[in-house]
């Protein structure tokens, strides 16, 4: 990347969309100086633009000041990387033609380490309370087992995300839908600049610009392909979040969403991503064993261990032949059981000696402890 080809895709920044393939395609074939060049002198077309098309480039091409935009960036705490330098991440080529010209980046952390070991979390600007306070634990639980978090800076999901990982003292990157000196949305401005003191701030378009909804759904294009996965929480069937995720699935990223009620619209998009090839998972152990590396297992999901579950098969089926209340002889134990009634009596001491029933006469009966315990055992079916 030499200096002349880096200034004019600081230049191009000002010109081409985020997620521009024609002008990827023209970058790719020409390079950036020979673009800038045509666009200055007007007289060569590129390949593939339309008249109309040209003439709207060319206007935008008018206000290319790539020497100060790098200027506002440095006081602005920013800078400019470009596809190649030792701080670009690898991972965005997988974009191809769609892949950002450069990057503007606010704040001191390589991006290109951080990013080896990042995960998204996105989700609903309006969320519930739940869908904030389980975007708040991923964040956390993410952060402290190590991993970057990346999200967009927006309200809701976004914002809990965001704050539960700069809680825990962890790593977080924000990519922005505009400038990174220009927080936005401005409720978010101590937010974001927080981030840019602890994390990352990114984006692709240069100082000052500002944000549009088609710049906010490319923008997802750049969170799904930094991360090694994206995270859904709470997305309604039209949420941009399920945009990143579908992003994600096509690059080959893993996907995963947080379930929610199945009355609430706003859990709607992360069940259609559930009944497709998007995995479940309910806290940041579930997502670190999907994303993270051999061994990096979540705990066995599983209820109590009550006193019956240690018994040996012999004895548990003597015990569940035993009526809730009242006696049984040891003959119609053995035959509930489906044993003899020597093994029926032996098994009936074993479980006297351990608690569950008690001799009374020829008969015997579950002790209030083990009745207790039975309860609370099929409470659970």
């Amino acid at each position: 990347m030499t200096d002349d080809e880096r200034l004019a895709r600081v230049a191009l920044t000002r010109v081409l969309e985020p997620g521009d393939e024609l002008g990827g395609r023209w970058l790719r074939e020409f390079g950036a100086v020979e673009v800038v060049r045509r666009l200055v002198e007007g007289r060569e077309p590129l390949p593939g633009a339309s008249a109309q098309r040209w003439e709207g480039m060319r206007g935008r091409a008018a206000r290319m000041r790539p020497e100060r935009d790098l200027a506002e960036a440095r006081d602005a705490g920013a800078r400019f990387i470009c596809p190649g330098e030792p701080q670009w991440p690898a991972q965005l080529d997988d974009l191809g033609d769609a892949r950002p010209t450069g990057l503007w980046v606010r704040g001191r952390p390589s991006l290109r380490i951080w990013a080896l070991r990042s995960v998204a979390v996105v989700g609903a600007r309006a969320c519930t309370e739940y869908g904030a306070h389980m975007a708040a634990r991923l964040g956390a639980g993410l952060a402290e087992r190590g991993w970057v978090v990346v999200s967009g800076g927006a309200y809701g999901v976004d914002g809990a995300v965001h704050r539960g990982a700069l809680g825990a003292g962890g790593a977080t990157v924000a990519v922005l839908a505009c400038g990174v000196d220009r927080p936005y949305p401005r409720g978010h401005t101590e937010l974001i600049s927080r981030i840019a003191e602890q994390g990352l701030v990114v984006g692709e378009l240069p100082p000052g610009d500002h944000p549009t909804p088609s710049r906010f759904i490319l923008r997802n294009r750049v969170i799904a392909a930094l991360t090694r996965g994206t995270v859904v929480v709470e997305a309604a069937y039209r949420s941009g979040a399920l945009v990143t995720a579908r992003a994600a699935a096509r690059l080959g990223r893993f996907t995963m969403g947080v379930p929610g009620p199945v009355t609430s619209g706003l859990s709607a998009g992360v069940h259609e991503l559930l009944r497709g090839d998007a995995v479940l998972v309910s806290d940041a152990a579930e997502v670190a064993e999907l994303v993270g590396d051999i061994g990096d297992l979540a705990p066995d999901r599983r209820g109590p261990v009550l006193p019956r579950d240690l018994l040996d098969p012999g004895a548990g089926r003597v015990l569940a032949a035993l009526p809730a209340r009242g006696l049984m002889a040891a003959e119609e134990v053995a035959r509930g059981a489906g044993t003899t009634t020597d093994e029926a009596v032996g098994r009936l001491y074993e479980l006297r000696a351990l608690g569950f029933v008690e001799r009374h006469g020829d008969g015997w009966k579950l002790t209030r402890q083990a009745m207790i315990s039975l309860r609370g055992d099929r409470s659970g079916c």
